[in-house]
């Protein structure tokens, strides 16, 4: 980057991109259940399920794409990739918005899926402009804006809601195509001619590119803990809206005001208290402490019987999302720059597999335990599951940690 402002805008521009990626997300969660009883005429428990099919679809596309467009900003730069899935993106969302049957809401989640795979190529972004010693504050400020994200799509979802089960999908699109056109006048190039490599469809897809990375210490392990990581958090996504209206009746207003409550901690559990985690006690052990937040913050919901409760949860939550940046910046530390974007790739493709699985999970067990049928009345089981999972990613890491080695010399443990 040329300047310091340049440097500050494109930053801010990448950063504004991963809110309003959340915020694409988090805008439609609050109307998802109405809208899919609406095309399919089905019960709660039944919506829920076809809710598991539509993040699959979505999320498959993430895990074919992530790698090739994270490959793709490692040949061509990330400018590029960055402004075409902005573009295509907001288009896309203007055709959901018109969907008149289940079957296009389907093709616009795809092409949602294949044109919002650029988590990797912003995290590249960052990991270009960011020394490595300041790597996992950085990641702290990329969680950050997913945070801000939900706080924002929710609040907005849940109120555009209240106007119609189609009104959040034309205001993501406006907010879409204009982080577009900010970017298209402001958005240099983070990664140097002299550092781009040739693209090579062995890399550009989940598996190639995770055999070649496979080479480099512990990022196999560590891609491993992220999965499990990312399977057990996702219930939130995927689960939330369902929980919470079949549990405590609450309405699309109320479900994106929680999930804004959400989003705030997030937020500030990114921007601010990862630094005091990092400061204190490291990377290591920040994810052994959030993963002991996760596994009680995710009992406690899945047993919750009052509505005050799960506001009360909130924190507790929030604070267990300190894993994912101390993670990322522990594997980020042992790759060299030019595999950056491939990196970013297969830790992309690796979240993406847990959304196609999670949801499909998660939402059977919901369907299970909350449909008319259920042999047992249980709303919260797919969240004890989470904690399950959970407790198995802390296992899985505590296996792998004594391999990470330490560029410092000191102990991590």
């Amino acid at each position: 980057m040329s300047d310091g402002g340049s440097g500050r805008r494109s930053a801010s521009f990448v950063f504004v991109t991963l809110v309003v990626d959340a915020m694409g997300i988090g805008i439609i969660i609050p109307v998802l259940p109405d809208l899919l009883q609406e095309l399919s005429g089905a019960d709660i428990g039944s919506a829920a399920i076809w809710g598991g099919y539509l993040t699959f679809s979505y999320a498959l596309m993430q895990f074919v794409f992530s790698p090739v467009l994270g490959a793709l900003s490692d040949r061509f730069g990330r400018r590029p990739v960055l402004l075409i899935s902005l573009g295509t993106l907001a288009v896309d969302y203007v055709i959901m918005a018109l969907a008149p049957t289940l079957l296009v809401l389907f093709v616009g989640r795809i092409v949602a899926g294949v044109a919002g795979a650029t988590y990797s190529t912003a995290t590249a972004y960052i990991a270009d402009v960011t020394p490595r010693e300041k790597r996992a504050a950085a990641f702290g400020l990329v969680g950050a804006g997913f945070g801000i994200g939900f706080v924002l799509g929710p609040v907005i979802g849940g109120f555009m809601g209240e106007l119609g089960t189609r009104a959040p999908f034309y205001a993501a699109a406006v907010l879409t195509f204009g982080n577009f056109i900010y970017g298209a006048f402001i958005l240099p190039e983070s990664l140097p001619k002299e550092k781009r490599r040739a693209f090579a469809w062995k890399r550009a897809n989940p598996f190639g590119a995770l055999r070649q990375l496979s080479a480099l210490p512990m990022v196999t392990g560590l891609v491993a803990v992220a999965f499990l990581y990312s399977f057990s958090h996702y219930v939130y996504p995927a689960i939330w809206s369902y929980y919470t209206k079949e549990a405590f009746d609450w309405s699309p207003s109320e479900i994106g005001q929680s999930l804004a409550l959400v989003g705030i901690g997030f937020a500030v559990v990114q921007m601010v208290i990862i630094r005091v985690f990092l400061r204190v006690v490291g990377e290591v052990w920040t994810v052994y402490i959030g993963f002991l937040l996760n596994v009680v913050s995710l009992s406690a919901i899945a047993i919750a019987n009052q509505g005050w409760m799960i506001y009360a949860l909130i924190p507790l939550t929030a604070l267990g999302d300190v894993v994912k940046p101390a993670l990322n910046a522990l594997t980020a530390n042992r790759v060299p720059d030019d595999q950056q974007g491939e990196l970013q790739g297969v830790l992309s493709s690796s979240q993406a597999v847990t959304t196609v699985l999670s949801p499909l999970l998660m939402t059977q067990v919901f369907g299970i335990f909350a449909g008319p049928d259920a042999w047992q009345y249980f709303p919260g089981a797919p969240f004890m599951a989470a904690a399950v999972i959970m407790v198995l990613a802390a296992l899985v890491f505590r296996t792998a940690l004594p391999r990470v080695p330490n560029p410092a010399g000191a102990s991590e443990r």
